[in-house]
């Protein structure tokens, strides 16, 4: 396991730290366009969850509008990686599910196991019946108003993507 943490006093340090972990995603999908990452987003109300996914999405090229799947559970994307490779990307809110089996309830399972990236808020909500996660990144607010970001990997893609961002 890898593991980094990071005082972030602005969301332009938010911007940039989502613009490196994209560029490290952008070259796996690019060398292999079949791979599957999931990314866990944890933190409270407030910490920046959806600004961080805004700017990551953005970062791999999204042009539009991102918003909060709070009420849908999931918003998806389809972005062009390198012009060539369209990646699948489905940004999830699991805050207002009201059982843990809900996500898979409504048709989601086969999303997690197909290529692609899988983001998503308030995992905890679905207690263990979410797959691995390979990458975790936990937002808290500070004091001073900054933010601190732990990033975390728990596979060799997530481990790689964190290594190669803080080089």
């Amino acid at each position: 396991m890898t593991e980094k943490t990071l005082v972030l006093a602005s969301e332009t340090q938010t911007a940039n730290l989502a613009q490196q972990l994209a560029e490290q995603i952008g070259q796996l999908f690019g060398k292999d366009p079949l791979a599957s990452l999931r990314i866990s987003l944890i933190g409270d109300l407030g910490a920046g969850k959806t600004t961080f996914t805004r700017y990551l999405l953005q970062s791999l090229g999204h042009s539009g509008k991102v918003k909060s799947p709070t009420y849908a559970l999931c918003e998806p994307y389809a972005l062009n990686i390198a012009g060539k490779t369209v990646l699948a990307i489905h940004h999830f809110d699991l805050y207002r599910m009201n059982y843990p089996e809900e996500w898979i309830d409504a048709g989601f399972r086969d999303t997690f196991s197909n290529p692609g990236v899988c983001i998503v808020e308030w995992a905890e909500k679905a207690g263990s019946t979410l797959p691995a996660f390979d990458l975790s990144i936990e937002l808290s607010m500070n004091d001073d108003e900054s933010r601190t970001a732990k990033l975390m990997s728990y596979s060799l893609n997530g481990q790689t993507i964190l290594q190669n961002a803080f080089q």
